[in-house]
């Protein structure tokens, strides 16, 4: 089974969450990273937010904070775990940025 790391904001990828286990006929192990909290307009060190390591096999960003998103970018380039963050324009890392 191919797992699956969501890393949401104010449950901003619930609906696609819910489309992977509608019509991903439990193919997949989908864990979330949620932030919940306020954030501040702009983040130096997102190491406060953001995890040390992940185990996914890809990474889903549904990250609303552009500093949040970028730093993600880059932590998955290093990880070498490929990242999807669908509409978005991230100049950093690797991220896969399809138009939504």
């Amino acid at each position: 089974m191919q797992k699956i790391m969501v890393f949401q904001q104010n449950g901003s990828g619930k609906s696609k969450i819910d489309g992977i286990n509608k019509f991903g006929e439990k193919q997949f192990i989908i864990k979330t990273f949620d932030i919940d909290k306020p954030l501040p307009p702009v983040i130096d060190d997102t190491s406060d937010y953001l995890p040390d390591n992940i185990d996914a096999d890809i990474v889903l960003d549904f990250l609303k904070h552009r500093d949040l998103a970028d730093d993600l970018s880059v932590l998955c380039k290093k990880l070498n775990v490929p990242v999807i963050a669908s509409g978005k324009k991230i100049t950093t890392g690797d991220a896969i940025c399809p138009p939504t």
